[in-house]
């Protein structure tokens, strides 16, 4: 019980005084710059998926 007190303690004083937090400006421009990145990522990904679904469904007209 003793070391997670002791754990619990460093954490705290390791987070307080020893991490460097970003600035509120800092994080809205790595916020903006991640959500345009996961918008891009995700048209991509749609165009790669709309293209198989495609092509899927062309292969499988051709069999009947």
């Amino acid at each position: 019980m003793s070391k997670l007190k002791t754990f619990i303690a460093e954490s705290y004083v390791e987070m307080r005084h020893k991490v460097s937090w970003p600035k509120y400006s800092e994080l809205q421009s790595s916020s903006v710059l991640v959500l345009v990145a996961s918008l891009i990522f995700a048209l991509f990904i749609g165009v790669i998926d709309l293209g198989f679904t495609n092509i899927m469904d062309w292969f499988y007209t051709i069999g009947r």
